[in-house]
């Protein structure tokens, strides 16, 4: 049976309007919260992150989770009243705030274990990013993805046509901003931050998601030669058709070892290849529902 993707067209692109209005809701919420559109980590706007597990092996150590209200009260007594606090698994605390030096945090430390209960000095992480360091990175990054959309529209224009490359942005920056969108939603709800793996993340989606619309571009320009007579909805049903099966297959075989990371590579990689998994599915997505319809629309346009 043969499927047709411009039949439902009009469907395609009201779910990704959906979503990119969604998208950019979460965004505003997120700025009005963190001044941002997405929770930054310490990567992007500096400063110190200590996370500390409780040594539930104490006895009587591990009996009430942690709460966020008494370590509120360390903080600001500390005179760090302005610094992020997050429990994760109701034994494992997370603390952002501003630069700080041994001694500082020492204190911390100190104040901590003494008021919250023993913390086991080996799951200790403490993580700091000067401010400057923080925005070069913030920089380099936004300076590679704007590089990389470039790069992409001159490639595409040189080995297809002008039209066919501002499509294939189109449904890369599609790409992008949802995951980005969702990380907004996830930073809201969750408090996920987003770091300097997240920009590789998003670099890693563009390349996968441009080789998926590339290959069926492929198919649809070459049909256009060997069929100029036929109508351009037909062709590019038949280009899809023709690239189904691989699209499919290669996001499944991609997809699966990004979910065992997420399940299993620990936290560091977690969000890092959840970011990936949203954002193959979304490339695939929009390689065969929308750069192939956008295509065929704007070339009906030009013919009527």
């Amino acid at each position: 049976m043969k499927f047709s993707v411009m039949k439902g067209r009009n469907l395609w692109w009201s779910i990704s309007a959906a979503t990119f209005l969604g998208s950019i809701l979460a965004m505003v919420i997120s700025f009005t919260q963190f001044n941002a559109p997405l929770l930054p980590s310490i990567d992007f706007v500096g400063g110190t992150k200590l996370q500390l597990t409780l040594n539930c092996g104490v006895a009587g150590n591990c009996e009430n989770p942690i709460q966020t209200g008494v370590v509120q009260e360390i903080i600001t007594s500390l005179g760090l009243g302005n610094s992020k606090i997050q429990v994760i698994d109701d034994y494992t605390l997370s603390v952002r705030t501003q630069n700080l030096d041994v001694e500082q945090r020492t204190q911390l430390q100190g104040a901590l274990n003494e008021k919250v209960g023993q913390f086991g000095p080996e799951t200790i992480q403490i993580d700091s990013v000067g401010p400057t360091i923080g925005q070069e990175l913030f920089t380099s990054g936004v300076l590679a993805l704007i590089v990389s959309f470039f790069g992409i529209i001159v490639y595409l224009s040189f080995r297809f046509q002008f039209d066919y490359a501002i499509f294939a942005i189109l449904a890369l920056f599609h790409d992008v901003f949802i995951t980005a969108g969702v990380f907004a939603v996830l930073g809201l709800v969750g408090g996920v931050e987003v770091d300097s793996l997240f920009l590789v993340a998003l670099l890693t989606i563009i390349g996968f998601s441009v080789n998926d619309t590339v290959v069926i571009y492929d198919r649809i320009r070459e049909n256009i030669t060997q069929q100029p007579d036929k109508p351009i909805q037909t062709i590019v049903d038949d280009g899809v058709n023709q690239s189904l099966t691989r699209s499919i297959n290669t996001t499944l075989t991609t997809l699966l070892p990004l979910v065992a990371i997420f399940l299993f590579g620990g936290q560091t990689l977690k969000y890092f290849a959840l970011a990936l998994i949203i954002g193959f599915i979304l490339g695939a997505y929009s390689s065969l529902f929308l750069a192939s319809t956008l295509l065929s629309w704007w070339r009906e346009l030009q013919e009527n």
